[in-house]
């Protein structure tokens, strides 16, 4: 069933409570933004804090950075590849200048950006060092947040050996992979699958419940070269009918042994083993786990890899390949950390559906005016471990916006929450869980809070378009325009009439990786271009008139949205030209939105 949760932080700092040795030192850190988990969207957030100026701390109990992509042991890019926004550019060219370009990348079928997981750790630490304002911490669990009223101040971590870390933050992050301060901050939450009259989702079931996404503990694996036997020692119950199956796709049809491992080929003679066909996913929901007790919980999931391991080894001949040694300090080799693919999910000021991203322009909010990171996959979920629920007929969707309000709780201040648990559906999460959408809101939870913390606010204060128009200047997308690059010198204008919904986009259903089109090079009737100004300013009269819009029929329209502007010229403008003359006449972007697309008057 749906849970809202109130768990009370009592509960979960109990199991980590231990007997404090009489030498356990305590540590303490006065911040502007506090980021709790270092994870993908975690770095991130606390990469674009501290370039904001704000004081910045990022508390991760692994020893690397970088979350999904690094201590999870998930290097491939799912999604974005022609949305190359903000940071999640800035990362990738990392990885193209590391390994020698972008086709230096595209060694897997899974992804066009594969890469070693060491080397996500190196560049995100190296992005962090750069930032004088930001310390990163490693080794410490949350396991208390403090509140004033309705406000989160701060948070304790304690390590083992006894420290702990006591931080008092103007703003706090939840970056967590399954949203651990939401309970322990009394921050209302959802779990599993939503009921269809809660969400209006047609696909949503009946009755909700708690049934979560599958997840895997990923392997990486080393070819240590013909000749070599890395098999490991045959797993407690270990039986080879577990994985007879492992060698097909999703629709069924057999492919070799080596098409199934290249799905994940890395650079460097290795293999991310994250198989979702008869491989090593596994179902459990241990989200309500106590911290100190998942590593027990989670033992199965970590079994299932090292028996899916060993059947590579052995009965399909692959005993050359053996888990990596270089990346992860594990005692069995395996990531640090399981891929989760769904948790906790926040009650935010909005909450962002499947039918939201199905159809931007038909719903009664215009979420897509509050957009603040991009995503193009589809909408994905693993549940094959449950084969009970059956399969989800997931309808086709264009790229997306994923909106501010989703970061916000509806009741508690000060808090922002990035990663998997922003305020979404459990059907849309199989879209905005992928690495590079959780990177980009991540980066977005960051600016935020460095914002309302610079101003003295609380994030929900923030103006949607104040914090829209940060991203811009920081090459980041807010609407998810495929033909419209960072370097295209009418980007961020092209970015703003977007968001305004005045010219609208086109979106477009494609493969793997959905698009949404602006088409700047293309003229505008006079029809269309009314129809969007309309929306903006009522007095404008919507006209089904298919006549080429010119120079001289935009400025009428213009002055009639109280633009004063003069222009004549009777040849037809293309879309890129009528955006420029409304950016420049009407500044429709300075007019802010609420959280749910509203025109502020």
């Amino acid at each position: 069933m749906t849970r809202i949760g109130f768990l009370l932080s009592a509960v979960l700092s109990l199991a980590i409570g231990h007997v404090r040795p009489a030498q356990a030192k305590t540590i303490r850190r006065t911040v502007d933004v506090l980021v709790i988990g270092g994870t993908t969207s975690g770095t991130s957030a606390a990469i674009a804090a501290a370039r904001q100026g704000a004081a910045t701390l990022i508390v991760e109990p692994t020893p690397m950075l970088g979350g999904m992509f690094s201590a999870q042991g998930v290097p491939a890019a799912d999604g974005n590849h022609h949305l190359p926004s903000g940071l999640w550019n800035e990362f990738r060219e990392a990885l193209r200048a590391h390994y020698g370009g972008a086709e230096a990348l595209a060694t897997g079928w899974v992804s066009n950006t594969l890469f070693e997981p060491h080397v996500a750790d190196s560049i995100f630490r190296a992005m962090a060092a750069a930032e004088p304002r930001l310390e990163v911490l490693h080794g410490y669990v949350l396991d208390k947040v403090y509140k004033r009223g309705n406000c989160v101040t701060g948070a304790r971590f304690s390590r083992s050996g006894g420290d702990r870390l006591e931080v008092s933050a103007r703003i706090t992050v939840d970056a967590t992979d399954l949203g651990d301060a939401l309970p322990m901050s009394g921050t209302p939450y959802r779990i599993g699958m939503d009921a269809r009259a809660d969400t209006g989702e047609a696909l949503a079931p009946a009755e909700a419940n708690d049934i979560v996404q599958d997840l895997t503990f990923v392997a990486i694996l080393k070819d240590y070269g013909k000749g070599s036997d890395k098999t490991i020692p045959r797993p407690e119950g270990y039986d080879p009918a577990e994985f007879a199956a492992a060698c097909q796709t999703a629709a069924g049809q057999p492919i070799p042994a080596e098409a199934m491992l290249n799905y994940g080929r890395l650079p460097n003679g290795k293999y991310m083993l994250n198989w979702p066909v008869n491989g090593n996913d596994v179902y459990m929901n241990i989200v309500e786990v106590p911290y100190a007790r998942r590593d027990a919980a989670l033992r199965p999931a970590r079994e299932k890899t090292l028996r899916f391991i060993y059947y590579i080894q052995h009965e399909l001949g692959f005993s050359h390949l053996g888990i990596a040694d270089d990346e992860f300090g594990t005692a069995d080799g395996l990531a640090y950390l399981p891929y989760h693919r769904e948790g906790r999910r926040l009650d935010g000021v909005i909450r962002l559906t499947l039918d939201d991203v199905a159809d931007r322009y038909g719903r009664p909010s215009a979420l897509y005016r509050t957009g603040i990171s991009v995503g193009d996959y589809p909408v994905d979920h693993h549940h094959d471990c449950r084969p009970q629920i059956g399969k989800i007929p997931f309808p086709p969707v264009p790229s997306f916006s994923v909106p501010m309000g989703v970061m916000i709780p509806a009741g508690t201040d000060n808090l922002v929450v990035s990663d998997k648990a922003i305020s979404v559906s459990n059907l849309i999460n199989g879209s905005t869980r992928l690495q590079p959408v959780v990177l980009l809101t991540g980066q977005a939870a960051g600016t935020l809070a460095a914002i309302a913390a610079r101003e003295g606010c609380t994030p929900r204060e923030v103006p949607v378009r104040r914090l829209q128009a940060a991203l811009l200047a920081q090459d980041a997308y807010i609407a998810p325009l495929y033909d419209v690059k960072p370097d295209d010198p009418d980007f961020a204008m092209l970015q703003r009439i977007a968001a305004t919904g005045i010219l609208r986009m086109t979106g477009e259903p494609f493969q793997w990786a959905n698009r949404t089109w602006f088409y700047p090079e293309r003229g505008i009737s006079v029809g269309e271009f009314s129809r969007g100004l309309h929306d903006y300013a009522p007095q404008v009269e919507v006209s089904d008139d298919p006549a080429p819009l010119t120079a001289s029929s935009a400025a009428a329209m213009l002055r009639k949205a109280g633009a004063a502007v003069a222009a004549d010229g009777t040849e037809p403008l293309t879309r890129r030209e009528a955006a420029r003359m409304t950016d420049e006449a009407l500044h429709p972007f300075d007019r802010d939105v609420d959280f749910e697309g509203n025109l502020i008057k």
